[in-house]
């Protein structure tokens, strides 16, 4: 059977190089894609709802609030055992680990990433679990790109705008939203924006629409009849509003990032998994609109129904109270993000995205009800439209993308009427969250270790290349202890480079000798006992640490030391050299790789 699918494959490889140019076959392969991807955007959304009906059967509804407190321990168990037992890979998280491939894999990602988020991630959400379906769907469908393309001997560009393909097909076929699909992969997997790439992008998103249309008509995930229109007396409230976005969103990034390293550093998967998983569950008790992914509450608030929003909770004695309903959306702004960090850091599988929209509506609607209720202002704000216009500020800030906020929250609502607040809010957002946090959730593990690619045409080449591919080994090393005679007769002899590494006894890294260096007394054989390597090595102008090191780290040393060749080390010992003519002419190979 394997032997009749490598000769079909071979037969198909043939018979496309020699009918389809490579520009019409990804063409045809993104269509391909998109269709995938909204074929996995569906599964992982009916699975999550076939999940959740199951948990509503009268047996448990009798019960519902205790369950609350159970069932997300029960669905991070249930995938914890999945990954111990059946899967047994460690996964990363959805976006970041599709980034990270592209970065540092070539866009290669494994097999086993085409099913493990399909299938624990219903059951993460399904339970309970805070945190969004967007991130797996994309994550799903971008390694099923990955492995399509290895499948046809496509090159590393061709891969990554697949992947691309991949996400905005999942983003469209999700909110039926291709035109800010498009927009999403372009600003978060910085993609070129180019007519090579636009186009399949293009075809994969509405191949993607058109399969969310097939299972659903016209339903979308956020219903919304936009009804009051936008006033420009109403703009210095936007501004604020912009200003609160951008507030939120360095909150949810700073909790985020905090709460995953102090549940971090619990080492035991089972002990982390029941100490988030309590204290979820915990959460979700009292504050039941944080179960699942959240949507429904969304809804509510764009209908204005804030009392189904906030839903069965212990202060429903007082709803009548405008105050308490506004304190009660503030605390939903403020625990959403603890839950959501809780379920990821049990070990849950999910996104950040249904977050971010979460919290972004319950901030813009509870902002709308405080000016409405202030008495110190003359008009009358809709709660409706800042509710969607906060959705746009917080992704904005979070997600680093006011393009996506703007474009999916304007085709949400079937119409720009919005678009100048929805410009206002976001850009002052995005704005002052980039001057304080300068990437985004998705990015900043990614920038610290120096993988992440970014618009920036030089950084992305860095980023991309490979130490290991530029560093030569046919140096001859001198021990610490030896003597110029032994210098002479054992370097420089054998040798034809100008420059000789010296190690101790454990290959630990020296210093360095030049040729230079000996020049005046290498042929002065009285001194070939006497004078000993340590007295004529010098430091290096710059070591390169390949564990630590990134391309941009290793040009700026050869920039600042005005060096040729720099040593490279690995936990102190020596590795080899790197000179500069090798490191530009990997560059300019790079360069042309990602270009064409």
């Amino acid at each position: 059977m394997a032997k009749f699918r490598k000769s079909l494959l071979h037969w198909f490889l043939n018979w496309k190089s020699r009918n389809l140019s490579h520009r019409h076959f990804v063409m045809v392969i993104s269509a391909l894609i998109g269709f995938i991807s909204g074929i996995c955007a569906v599964t992982i959304k009916n699975l999550t709802h076939f999940i959740q009906i199951l948990l509503k059967e009268d047996t448990f509804i009798k019960y519902h609030n205790a369950f609350y407190f159970i069932f997300p321990v029960i669905g991070l168990l249930i995938v914890y055992l999945i990954f111990k037992f059946i899967l047994r890979k460690k996964v990363r998280q959805g976006i970041p680990a599709t980034l990270y491939a592209i970065s540092r894999q070539k866009g290669i990602m494994k097999r086993f990433q085409m099913y493990s988020s399909l299938i624990t991630a219903p059951i993460t959400v399904g339970f309970g679990g805070s945190v969004g379906l967007e991130a797996p769907t994309v994550a799903t469908g971008a390694s099923i790109g990955s492995n399509i393309s290895r499948l046809f001997l496509l090159n590393q560009t061709t891969r990554t705008l697949l992947i691309g393909c991949a996400a905005a097909g999942a983003m469209s076929s999700i909110f039926n939203a291709p035109v800010a699909a498009i927009i999403f992969a372009i600003e978060v997997f910085s993609l070129d924006l180019t007519l090579a790439s636009l186009l399949p992008l293009l075809i994969a998103s509405v191949s993607a629409v058109l399969t969310s249309y097939f299972f659903y008509g016209s339903e979308i995930i956020l219903p919304f009849q936009l009804e009051d229109a936008f006033m420009i007396s109403e703009v210095p409230y936007y501004i604020l509003l912009g200003i609160l976005g951008a507030a939120c969103s360095i909150y949810f990034t700073r909790v985020h990032f905090k709460l995953m390293n102090l549940m971090g550093r619990i080492k035991s998967g089972i002990l982390r998994l029941v100490t988030s998983g309590l204290l979820l569950g915990l959460i979700i008790y009292f504050i039941p609109p944080l179960y699942g992914e959240g949507y429904s509450v969304v809804n509510n608030l764009l209908q204005e129904n804030y009392l189904e929003a906030l839903g069965t909770n212990l202060f429903n004695a007082y709803l009548e109270n405008i105050w308490v309903v506004i304190i009660l959306l503030t605390g939903l702004v403020l625990f959403k993000i603890i839950a959501t960090s809780l379920t990821l850091s049990a070990g849950g599988v999910g996104g950040i995205f249904a977050p971010v929209m979460f919290m972004g509506s319950a901030m813009g609607h509870g902002f709308a009800l405080l000016l409405n209720n202030m008495g110190i202002f003359n008009s009358h704000i809709s709660v409706s439209n800042f509710t969607l216009v906060g959705m746009a500020g917080l992704m904005a800030g979070v997600l680093h993308a006011p393009l996506t906020a703007i474009f999916l929250i304007a085709e949400l609502t079937h119409g720009y009427e919005l678009f100048i607040p929805l410009m206002i809010t976001a850009a002052i957002s995005y704005l002052i969250t980039s001057k304080f946090q300068p990437h985004s959730v998705y990015t900043m593990e990614l920038a610290q270790r120096g993988d992440l690619l970014t618009h920036d045409k030089d950084h992305t080449v860095l980023t991309l290349m490979n130490i290991s591919r530029v560093i030569e080994k046919n140096f001859i090393s001198l021990d610490i202890n030896m003597n110029l005679g032994d210098v002479i007769h054992n370097g420089v002899v054998k040798s034809s480079r100008n420059i000789f590494p010296v190690i101790d006894e454990n290959q630990n890294f020296m210093g360095i000798i030049l040729l230079d260096d000996i020049r005046p007394i290498m042929f002065d054989q009285k001194l070939y006992d006497e004078v000993k390597v340590r007295d004529i090595m010098q430091q290096a102008p710059e070591i390169i640490d390949i564990d630590n090191d990134r391309m941009k780290e290793i040009m700026a040393k050869f920039q600042e030391s005005k060096a040729w060749n720099l040593p490279v080390v690995k936990e102190g010992k020596y590795v080899g050299f790197i000179s500069k003519s090798k490191l530009l002419t990997a560059y300019r190979q790079k360069l042309i790789e990602v270009t064409v």
